[in-house]
Formats: structure tokens, C-alpha cells, sequence
């Protein structure tokens, strides 16, 4: 089973999307900031990690650059963010993002983009 970090200071966000992708099979941890997201990476790496910019203490930028830097296995990572202009994409790419989505992404967005990126089948 793939495991997912949804890594988010609002828990109300945490809980919609670890709902969407336990509902789709995916095992989901949760990080309230990039700190702890970072410890529990370096702990146990993920398959996919979902990442909010904007967050107190080490931001998802800052994130996706330390974990970039980091000798464990990578892999992708979605930013989801209320950002919506051209340079925050632009941003949380040069930071290590593997995708880009704005909040609330809509369960079918969020999904495709993490099954594409898992390289699951379409179903």
C-alpha cells in the first residue's frame, strides 16, 4: 500500500484530504508543518507527499528544499496552496514540487494527480 504525508497546518484540510485518499486505498500520515513533516521523512520515507506553502514554522517551500537535499529515497511531492499566481508554481517547483494544485483541490483533481505521479492505472 502507498504511503502519502499530507503535510498542512489546517486540520480541516488534513482531514478532507487524508478522506479522499483513504477512500482510495492510500495509507495517509499527517504533518501540521514542515518541520515534522521533515522528521517524520527522515524517519520513514513516503511515496507521495502533499504539501501546503503556507505554514508557521518551516513553510513548504523550506520543506521540499531540505528534503530534496536529504540522502533517503524521493519521491513526488504536490503542492496544493490557496496561491494562485504563475510565480508560486514557479516557486514551489524550483523548491522540488512535482505538481501543482490549488486549494480546495476537488477529490478527482487531487486523485489524478497523485495516482499519475504513484504511476497507478487509470481505473
Amino acid at each position: 500500500m502507498k504511503r502519502i504525508l499530507i503535510v498542512d497546518d489546517a486540520a480541516t484540510v488534513r482531514m478532507y484530504h487524508r478522506h479522499i485518499l483513504e477512500s482510495a486505498g492510500y495509507a495517509v500520515a499527517e504533518a501540521m508543518n514542515g518541520i515534522e513533516a521533515l522528521e517524520k521523512a527522515l524517519q520513514c520515507p513516503f511515496d507521495l507527499y502533499i504539501v501546503d506553502i503556507n505554514m508557521p514554522k518551516l513553510d513548504g517551500y523550506g520543506f521540499l528544499r531540505q528534503l530534496r537535499g536529504e540522502d533517503i529515497p524521493q519521491a513526488p511531492a504536490i503542492m496544493v496552496s490557496t496561491e494562485a499566481a504563475a510565480n508560486d508554481q514557479t516557486a514551489a517547483y524550483r523548491a522540488g514540487a512535482n505538481g501543482y494544485l490549488i486549494k480546495p483541490a476537488k477529490p478527482v483533481q487531487l486523485l489524478t494527480h497523485v495516482r499519475l505521479l504513484l504511476g497507478a492505472v487509470c481505473a
